[in-house]
Formats: C-alpha cells, sequence, structure tokens
C-alpha cells in the first residue's frame, strides 16, 4: 500500500457518514490531512477523522474516530486507531451528567490497545452564542491497557481505577474561524500512572463547508511501557468538511 493508496482508503472509509447531513439534531464533520509525528515515531502520516455531534434538549452524544497512516519502502511506520463515545444527560441549563468509553490501537506505542470508561459531572461554566463556549468535567472510571510485551513485573495487562479532568474551550474569532482548546488527564489512582492529551487548532471557512484547520497535538504518558517516548506530538495540516 502507497501513500496514495492510504488516501483513497481513508477517504471511501469516512464518506457514507456524510450522506446522514439531513438527519435532524445531527452535526458532525469530516478530516483528512498531512500528519508530520515526533518521539516514538517521526514520519508523515495520513490523517482521517470523523467527529459526530447529536444533542436534543436532555442528552447531547458526541463521537470521535481517528486514524494515523503511513509506510516508508513498504514497511509500516505508523498506524493508530482511535474512538471516543460520551453521552451527557443535561439535567440542568449548563449541567450534566456524562458517560465515556474511549479505546486506542497504536501499534507503535508499546501496548496492544488502551481503554478507558470514566463517569462523572461536567459544566458549561462560560457559553456566548453557539460556537464559543467553556466546558469543564471531572469524574471517576476504570483503566484497561494491555501491553504489546510482558513487563518488569511479568504481567502484560494494566489495570487500574482513574481520575479524569477535562475541559473544552471553543472560541469563534470571527463569523468563519474557530479557535478549539481540549485537554484532559487521567490520573491512576493504583499505579500512579497519568495520561495527559492536549490538542490547540484554529480552522478557517475556504468555501461552503470546506475549511482548513492547523493543530497541535499532545499525549505524555507518565510511565510508558519500555522502548517507547513519554512524550508524542503530532502537527497537522488537513481539509475539513462540516455536515
Amino acid at each position: 500500500m502507497d501513500l496514495r493508496q492510504a488516501v483513497a482508503i481513508t477517504a471511501v472509509a469516512i464518506a457514507p457518514f456524510a450522506s446522514a447531513q439531513e438527519a435532524d439534531n445531527w452535526k458532525g464533520e469530516t478530516e483528512l490531512g498531512v500528519l508530520i509525528t515526533s518521539g516514538t515515531t517521526e514520519e508523515t502520516n495520513i490523517k482521517g477523522r470523523l467527529g459526530l455531534v447529536h444533542e436534543v434538549e436532555t442528552w447531547r452524544n458526541t463521537g470521535e474516530f481517528r486514524t494515523n497512516y503511513s509506510e516508508t519502502e513498504d514497511e509500516t511506520t505508523a498506524e493508530k486507531y482511535q474512538a471516543a463515545l460520551e453521552t451527557d444527560y443535561k439535567f440542568a441549563e449548563n449541567r450534566y451528567w456524562f458517560l465515556r468509553g474511549s479505546y486506542e490501537d497504536d501499534r507503535f506505542s508499546g501496548y496492544d490497545f488502551e481503554s478507558t470508561v470514566t463517569t462523572g459531572y461536567g459544566n458549561r461554566v462560560w457559553n456566548s452564542g453557539d460556537r464559543s463556549f467553556l466546558d469543564l468535567s471531572v469524574g471517576a472510571g476504570y483503566r484497561y491497557n494491555k501491553l504489546d510485551m510482558v513487563n518488569a513485573e511479568g504481567e502484560d495487562t494494566e489495570e487500574e481505577a482513574i481520575a479524569r479532568l477535562a475541559g473544552q474551550f471553543d472560541y469563534a474569532l470571527s463569523e468563519n474561524s474557530l479557535f478549539r482548546q481540549k485537554l484532559s488527564t487521567e490520573v491512576g489512582l493504583d499505579e500512579n500512572n497519568t495520561v495527559t492529551e492536549s490538542e490547540t487548532s484554529l480552522q478557517a471557512n475556504v468555501v461552503g463547508n470546506l475549511s482548513m484547520k492547523a493543530a497541535f497535538r499532545v499525549k505524555h504518558v507518565s510511565d510508558a511501557p519500555a522502548g517507547s517516548e513519554n512524550t508524542d506530538t503530532e502537527t497537522s495540516l488537513s481539509l475539513l468538511y462540516g455536515f
């Protein structure tokens, strides 16, 4: 599989979701671009993403699916799949209870897979129009990770209770541009392994529903598996289609 084939496969995979644009109460965006990574892997990759939001008076459901892929001289050098689903019950105007699940399969992270389930309380502490807001949430849950190989303690899994702190800040710079900052920290309560993720992005409308997006992502694992970096960064420039 070469670079052009990877682009085509990603585009075909996310295209069917765009057909749901006529559905009531659904919003979404698909994204395709080039990704430059440093840390565990240092390559230029193809980045694909699908984000979905379904919102009614008392419920908000969100889903995000990501994939990164690259290869050099017929050798795969990066392969990552991520999914996160969350449902929020809005029991007051700006307050909600959330249930969230996440799954990540990164071939070069030292993990076979990483997964979490968390639940807790969230608050939209600031809101200005449809596109500018600040959400903060706090909760607790469980982490289950499968290692690629047995660690120094003779185990091939990581299991522990976790506490989760997260926030999302959206700010409409103009009618055609949006700044977004996401930040989350999941603190292990048994093994004290802390996973912190941050994404800073800026998107600007090009024409119609098509936008350009620049983003910088950081993931830090305080106790990464042997042979893996503690911090991975991703810098990307991509095209985004909203529906």
